[in-house]
């Protein structure tokens, strides 16, 4: 029996889960009424540019501001300004350009507006030191976060305490000012404080919390790191803070629209559909082979599910670097599942970042096929020297199953889709 080639497919899922996110669709039901005084737009994500020009497309009033989104992401506006800059390291331009933002966000009135556009790769993007630390800081605690294993929760957590905007302290700043914050989410189970950490949100978790993650995961950090984190100015903005209660916070679409996008593709081509959940963490390798587990059950044994169907999941995984490989998190996630899977017949997967960049790579991730392990091996390359390499990258562009999609605009977090036909048994 012949199984068909189901890549095309696999693509046309991935692909109808990032336009389902795109600004554009999502954006305008969530706009509010015009203010009495200035409307002001801040923002950062690599959504936010498209974020700034689905507001302006639906806005008729005076409007000014400027968002920040990584390089490659710019999308043209008329009165927001857009600025680029480095994801997922920050750079001096987002320095410059969060400086920017917290000038023009101060001295706003009672009677003002701001609406603050926040998606995926903020918290590189918005990158204000806290008193006493540098860029330089900065740049090596998230390069030390990213390699350490640490969920995109507790990064975010370290982040909020040494920042002067992230964790609730831009909303501060725009006090008296009404603050609208619409947010894209890129984190499992969608906590606004996690987004971009959370410039608007405020923020329940403390400068001890930050320091039993940088204990936990042995993270090396500058001394005057520690300094900062022992003092109480470091203190993050909480939820009960008098200057936040003008500030409203609206989802405006999620992992788990995405999913159900791909989803009625699924449908649409006979195949049942089913979503294992929006929010799965963990190390990318340990989930690549659980995600095989279910897999084979189903394959072989008809349980879970019955196949031919398809397997859905989303959420944001880690990678813990040990090897001199290329990244990133998805095709880890998809290498393991290859390897775990040993060259079942009939299963094809896809595992991408929806926002077209899966670790430092300007790729969005990548597609097996029952025969992914065979190719490798007839190209003399060994697929688990690949995995403990943290080599997805090499392995799946010399197999030429990379997936590129370009910059998307938008960011709802990673996207695995399985596709199981029944084998022959």
């Amino acid at each position: 029996m012949t199984t068909p080639d189901r890549r095309p497919l696999l693509r046309q899922m991935f692909d109808a889960a990032i336009a389902a996110a795109q600004p554009a669709l999502c954006l305008p039901p969530h706009l509010p009424g015009k203010p009495k005084g200035r409307t002001l737009v801040i923002g950062a994500g690599k959504a936010s540019a498209a974020m700034a020009r689905a507001l302006e497309e639906h806005w008729d009033g005076p409007l000014q501001g400027l968002v920040v989104t990584r390089y490659g992401y710019e999308v043209p506006c008329e009165r927001i300004e857009i600025v680029q800059a480095a994801h997922p390291v920050p750079d001096a331009a987002g320095l410059r350009a969060t400086e920017r933002i917290r000038e023009l966000v101060t001295g706003l009135t009672a009677d003002d507006l701001v609406i603050a556009l926040i998606s995926g790769g903020g918290s590189s993007l918005l990158v204000g030191p806290a008193p006493g630390l540098t860029l330089e800081h900065k740049q090596a605690v998230n390069k030390a976060l990213l390699a350490s294993g640490a969920s995109i929760s507790e990064m975010n957590c370290v982040r909020r305490h040494l920042s002067a905007v992230k964790g609730g302290r831009l909303a501060a700043a725009c006090h008296p000012a009404q603050v609208l914050t619409l947010l894209i989410s890129d984190v499992p189970g969608d906590n606004p404080m996690d987004i971009a950490s959370g410039p608007t949100v405020g923020d329940p978790t403390t400068r001890a919390d930050a320091l039993a993650i940088i204990e936990r995961y042995r993270i090396e950090v500058p001394a005057a790191v520690r300094e900062w984190l022992s003092r109480d100015e470091s203190e993050s903005v909480k939820p009960d803070d008098a200057r936040l209660q003008r500030v409203e916070t609206r989802i405006i679409t999620a992992p788990q629209m995405a999913l159900e996008a791909a989803a009625q593709v699924a449908r649409e081509a006979g195949l049942t559909p089913y979503i294992l959940g929006d929010s799965l963490e963990g190390e990318a390798r340990d989930v690549g082979k659980v995600l095989a587990g279910i897999t084979r059950q189903v394959a072989l044994r008809d349980q879970p599910f019955q196949a031919p169907c398809v397997l859905l999941s989303g959420g944001e995984t880690t990678v813990t670097l040990r090897g001199q490989g290329r990244g990133g998190r998805n095709v880890e996630c998809l290498l393991s599942l290859a390897v775990a899977l040993d060259g079942l017949r009939g299963v094809h997967a896809l595992a991408g970042d929806t926002d077209g960049v899966d670790g430092v790579e300007e790729i969005a991730g990548a597609c097996i096929t029952p025969n992914t392990l065979e190719r490798a091996w007839a190209q003399g390359i060994n697929p688990r020297a690949s995995l403990d390499d943290n080599d997805g990258h090499g392995f799946f562009q010399a197999l030429g199953d990379a997936v590129i999609t370009g910059p998307t605009l938008t960011n709802v977090n990673d996207f695995r889709a399985i596709v199981i036909d029944a084998p022959a048994k």
